[in-house]
């Protein structure tokens, strides 16, 4: 099966948002083709939550999964902590009082 570059999922993921009316922008490039992506969601009340993406092996199913959550402060310190270890990661900041982020969506969540 094909994988989609990191950059196109990007790519299409900010589509969605903003078809949606979410305000959302890259934080961090990473890798066109292989980087890994977080997505912070901040609702704009010194909370977030940051997300990555995890895969079983035993049954192929991917998933998003929360990373981090809490203060703002906290939250991205896990971020660059991530930073760290991969230099190649994504990073895309979704803000958006109702807590909406879209990665549950049709050809969003897997």
């Amino acid at each position: 099966m094909a994988r989609l570059t990191a950059r196109f999922w990007i790519d299409a993921y900010l589509a969605r948002l903003r078809l949606a009316d979410i305000a959302a922008f890259v934080v961090a490039h990473g890798d066109d083709t292989g980087g890994a992506v977080l997505v912070k969601l901040n609702t704009l009340n010194g909370r977030a939550q940051v997300f990555q993406r995890s895969f079983d092996l035993a049954t192929g199913a991917r998933a998003w999964v929360t990373l981090a959550e809490g203060c703002e402060a906290e939250v991205d310190a896990a971020i660059a902590r991530q930073r760290g270890f991969d230099p190649d990661l994504w990073v895309v900041e979704v803000e958006d009082r109702a807590g909406r982020h879209l990665l549950d969506a049709d050809g969003l969540s897997g």
